[in-house]
């Protein structure tokens, strides 16, 4: 047996079984909407719950000729529609009315599909009926403006003025650990901007998304502004398309750039993740330091972009906060999503989990030390503190994505500054201070898209301006943003022939 497996405790096992409720298989309106139509299961995709292994449904496994008579008639149609900017608001509002109402019917879907708990999956109902809420209210920003032709010598006799227009077809890309909300993300900002919307899920938690497209279309989105499919050659067609004048895409760095490499030059949003530092000062409480840590880490076991991963703690505090850090840690409970008392549940699938464990022994054998976790079994991971570790290992240098946080004490507030930014990723990150001019010096000099002050990295409302610098990204999500991002001004002049 090996040193590290020497210290490590026994794992859990992991039989629960969910309920005849739990388990019941979600009904979804067909296998894929394509042609303005609910079409049957032709190619099965199975669905399967992470925990336990169990196939909750199946839609269709879409390619290259599904994505080509989809876009063929988005593209015909889209054009042809009539659906000006207030039945737009109108349709997006019913849409979160029917998502709170139907909010049971959508929290089974997640918990069965994806890794959420039950309060997971209610929060993300929650948020995902608010997001369409509030596309629903930022038609402001499709009101566009007058153009100061009058400021300019060769504008003289020239009036005129701008309207915000949509960019024709887009595809919306999205991923497994938020499946519904980051849907409503993409597809209201880009519906309210009178977009055609084509949505490629992921494949892992497709369910939860088909039923979002059958709440629009019940809700009065017209059937040529819609489509969606699953599979990974469908993703692959939709990106090669050069008809698809934006993409929205959320995801990982390599992906991104097989996107980008793909296809016409055009618009690309692309929110790609995060390796978040918090950065603890020596006034800080240690307690509500080590708590936050905890709660950032390890909420749905690190499947967070927004993920606590990299913890840079003041010398004097450091001891303080790593020994609440561990004693939190070791205390989680790792158990199934169904059970109300469990504080970890499952990975995406136990390939992932046996992924970020690799990384975790790999950064050991390297010289860090592991002061809890470090195992899999399964689709579980075990929450992880590891300190020591060297800047040069991929624990430090890249997003883990799962329940691993690493601490390190600091001497000097500028080389804390440094390491932090040291990383190819600039998401968000959290700083623990009582000196309002030392946030805000943090806050200045700390090279990402969002700095929380006396929190972990791990918040965001869905109004926000999103994203970060570097690797995390292109542009802006939040509704505000994308719905600007979604749409290009139009402008119309008018030149007078003759003055009186």
């Amino acid at each position: 047996m090996s040193e590290l497996e020497n210290h490590m405790p026994e794992p859990q096992a992991h039989t629960h079984k969910p309920t005849a409720e739990q388990a019941a298989a979600p009904v979804l309106p067909g296998g894929a909407y394509i042609e303005g139509r609910w079409e049957a299961v032709a190619t099965p995709l199975e669905v399967m719950d992470p925990e336990s292994g169990r196939i909750v449904s199946v839609v269709s496994r879409s390619g290259a000729a599904e994505v080509t008579r989809a876009v063929d008639y988005l593209v015909r149609e889209h054009p042809r529609t009539n659906w000006p900017l207030w039945q737009r608001r109108v349709a997006l509002a019913k849409a979160a009315a029917l998502v709170e109402q139907r909010a049971p019917h959508f929290e089974s879907i997640l918990t069965a599909e994806s890794i959420k708990r039950a309060s997971d999956a209610r929060g993300e109902v929650q948020r995902a009926a608010a997001t369409l809420r509030l596309a629903a209210e930022a038609a402001s920003h499709l009101e566009g403006g007058t153009v100061p032709f009058g400021n300019d010598r060769r504008g003289e006799g020239w009036t005129g003025w701008y309207t915000r227009e949509p960019l024709g077809v887009v595809a919306a890309i999205t991923p497994y650990n938020d499946p519904l909300n980051l849907v409503a993300h993409k597809l209201g900002p880009g519906l309210l901007a009178g977009n055609a919307m084509v949505l490629k899920p992921s494949e892992l938690t497709p369910l939860s998304a088909f039923a979002l497209v059958e709440v629009l279309l019940e809700a009065g989105v017209p059937k040529s502004h819609l489509a969606v499919f699953a599979g990974v050659e469908a993703a692959k067609a939709l990106v090669a398309d050069p008809r698809i004048d934006a993409i929205s895409f959320t995801g990982g760095r390599s992906t991104a750039d097989l996107i980008a490499a793909e296809g016409r030059a055009r618009k690309l949003l692309m929110d790609l993740g995060g390796n978040n530092a918090l950065i603890a000062l020596a006034d800080a409480d240690a307690d509500e330091v080590a708590s936050s840590v905890v709660e950032g880490a390890f909420s749905v076991a690190g499947q967070s972009c927004l993920s606590v991963q990299r913890v840079l703690v003041a010398a004097p505090l450091y001891e303080a906060v790593l020994e609440r850090v561990v004693a939190l840690a070791s205390s989680l409970h790792v158990g199934s999503k169904y059970e109300a008392g469990t504080d970890v549940g499952p990975m995406i699938n136990e390939q992932t989990a046996a992924r970020v464990m690799d990384m975790v022994s790999s950064a050991v054998a390297e010289g860090a030390s592991l002061r809890t976790g470090g195992r899999h079994q399964g689709a579980f991971a075990e929450p992880t503190v590891l300190t020591g570790v060297s800047h040069e290992s991929d624990v430090w240098r890249h997003e883990v994505f799962g329940p691993v946080v690493v601490l390190e004490p600091w001497e000097d507030l500028s080389c804390a500054i440094d390491a932090a930014n040291g990383v190819d990723t600039g998401l968000q990150a959290g700083v623990f201070t009582r000196d309002i001019d030392q946030a805000l010096n943090l806050a200045e000099r700390l090279r990402v898209g969002a700095v929380l002050i006396n929190s972990n990295s791990d918040f965001r409302i869905d109004a926000m301006p999103f994203g970060g610098f570097k690797s995390s990204g292109i542009g802006r999500e939040g509704v505000p943003s994308a719905v600007e991002a979604l749409s290009e001004p139009k402008v119309v002049a008018i030149h007078r022939s003759s003055t009186l």
